[in-house]
C-alpha cells in the first residue's frame, strides 16, 4: 500500500472498553489539525462509532454556529472487510499528513489490520492491574511480571509482518489515562509492573488524559479541550486539562508532517 507512504498512521487500539481510547483519538485528531495539519480519522467500530459520531457533533456545532474549528476528513468503516478497510486508508491517506484509526474494543481481522500499518499504535489503560492484564500477567504475590499476554503477542506478530512488509517499525505507546491524582500503592505497583513489561517488550510509557467530568461534557458539541474559546470562562480544571493535553502530544513524540519546498 504504497498510497501513505507519505501519511504517518496512528492507530488506537484496546481490546478493553472504557480506557478513554475514542476520547483520546478525537483529541490527537483536533490537536494535528489544530496545527494546521491534514488530518484524516478512520472510526473501525460501525456499532458503537464513538469517534465518528463525535466527529459529526462536532460537524453539526460548525455548521449551527458559524465557527471555524479545527476539523479532520472522517469515514466510518461500515463494511466490515479487510478489502473496504484497505480502499479507505488509501482514500483518507491521499492528501493527509496524519490517519487517525479508532479500532473497536474486541480482536478481529480488521483490527489486526490497522495495527501492522501504524507507524504509532496507542494503547490508552486504565491504571489497574485489571487492564494491565490485557498486556501482562503478574504474580499475585509479588506483583513481578510473569509473562506478556496474549495481546502483547500480538502486537509483536504485527511489528515482525510489518518489518517483513516494508523493513519499518511500529513505535508502541501505552498511555496511562484516566490516572487518579492520588499517589496509591496500587499506582506504584502498576506502574512498577509497566516498567518492567515496556523493557521486556518494547514499548514506551506516556502520562495521557486524567479522569475529569469535562471530556463527557464535551461531547454532545463535539468540542475538545483545544476549543478552550467556546467554552466562555475556563476553571482550574480545564486548565489542567489542557496542560495535560499539551503533556501528552509532547511524549507522543510524532514527526512533523513533510511541508512543501515552497509553501
Amino acid at each position: 500500500m504504497a498510497g501513505h507512504a507519505n501519511t504517518h498512521i496512528i492507530v488506537f487500539a484496546n481490546e478493553k472498553g472504557g480506557t478513554g481510547k475514542s476520547t483520546t483519538a478525537v483529541h490527537v485528531a483536533i490537536a494535528l489539525a489544530a496545527r494546521g495539519s491534514n488530518v484524516a480519522a478512520l472510526d473501525l467500530d460501525h456499532r458503537q462509532r464513538t469517534l465518528g459520531r463525535y466527529l459529526d457533533n462536532r460537524q453539526a456545532t460548525i455548521r449551527t454556529t458559524g465557527r471555524d474549528l479545527p476539523m479532520p476528513v472522517y469515514e466510518t468503516l461500515n463494511d466490515q472487510s479487510v478489502e473496504a478497510f484497505d480502499a479507505a486508508v488509501e482514500r483518507l491517506t491521499a492528501d493527509a499528513d496524519y490517519l487517525i484509526v479508532d479500532t473497536p474494543g474486541r480482536d478481529d481481522p480488521i483490527a489486526r489490520r490497522a495495527a501492522t500499518l501504524a507507524d504509532t499504535l496507542v494503547t490508552p489503560m486504565n491504571d489497574s492491574f485489571v487492564d494491565f492484564d490485557l498486556i501482562g500477567q503478574v504474580h499475585p504475590d509479588t506483583f513481578q511480571v510473569t509473562r506478556p499476554s496474549f495481546y502483547s503477542e500480538l502486537i509483536w506478530d504485527a511489528r515482525k509482518a510489518r518489518a517483513k512488509a516494508d523493513g519499518a517499525t511500529i513505535d508502541w505507546v501505552v498511555l496511562r489515562n484516566r490516572l487518579q491524582h492520588i499517589e496509591a500503592r496500587n499506582m506504584r505497583r502498576v506502574s512498577e509492573a509497566l516498567q518492567q513489561l515496556a523493557k521486556r517488550v518494547g514499548f514506551r510509557i506516556i502520562p495521557g488524559l486524567g479522569e475529569r467530568v469535562i471530556y463527557r461534557e464535551l461531547f454532545p458539541k463535539g468540542l475538545t479541550m483545544i476549543d478552550s474559546r467556546e467554552f466562555g470562562e475556563m476553571g482550574l480544571s480545564h486548565v489542567a486539562a489542557r496542560q495535560e493535553l499539551r503533556e501528552m502530544m509532547a511524549a507522543l513524540a510524532l514527526p512533523e508532517p513533510a511541508l512543501p519546498l515552497f509553501a
